[in-house]
Formats: C-alpha cells, structure tokens, sequence
C-alpha cells in the first residue's frame, strides 16, 4: 500500500498530495478541487523553502543544533490541519484525525526522502 493510500484511509484524512521541488509539478487525492489543490502544493513548496532557510539560518547562529535540515512542519488551525514531511502534505479534519498518528506515519514513511534536493 503507497503511502498516499494508507494516509487517505485514515480517519479525518481530507486530501494527500505530493508536489515537486521545483515547483512544476503536483498529484493529489481526495476531497479537494484541482484549484485548491494547486493552491494548497504552491503554499506547501513555498513554506518548505521558507523552513528551509531558517533552519540554515539557525545552523549558521548554533551548528549542530539538530534542526537542520528540517524534516517537515505543521499549521494547526481550529477546524484542521496540514502537515508536511519530505514534500508530501496532508490536510486533516482536527475533529476526526489523530494528528500523532498521521505524523507518525508520514515521518516513518518519507524517513528515506533525501533533504538536499531543495
């Protein structure tokens, strides 16, 4: 099972998708319109690219801080969710996911993700 798959059958899971580094290019699945979901890949490579830069800046203050590079991160609003690993997104409904889960997973299975194409 893709990891993809597995995410969309989570409980709470609203859309999966992956998009490209360099910005080209994105796939995605679940509740979510082609627009928004190209909206949604665009806000995640650019927010990346921004967590990206501070964790280099953070390593030019403290090397060896262990923040850099940066595996992934998270925006927690009051009705959901979206979560980045490697350059894969998730969007959860907050009422009916297990954010721990789905993290949990998502870091597990991108572990393997190389950082340094961005």
């Amino acid at each position: 099972m893709s990891t993809i798959t597995y995410l969309l059958a989570q409980p709470g899971v609203v859309a999966v998708g992956e998009y490209a580094y360099r910005g080209d290019r994105f796939s995605y699945r679940g509740a979510l319109s082609e627009e928004h979901a190209r909206m949604a890949s665009i806000m995640c490579r650019a927010t990346t690219m921004g967590a990206n830069m501070e964790g280099q800046m953070l390593e030019a203050f403290h090397p060896h801080n262990g923040l850099n590079p940066p595996r992934g991160w998270m925006v927690h609003g009051p009705d959901y969710t979206v979560c980045v690993i490697a350059n894969v997104f998730c969007l959860l409904d907050n009422t009916k996911a297990s954010i721990n889960d789905i993290v949990r997973f998502m870091l597990q299975a991108l572990a393997g993700i190389k950082a340094d194409l961005i």
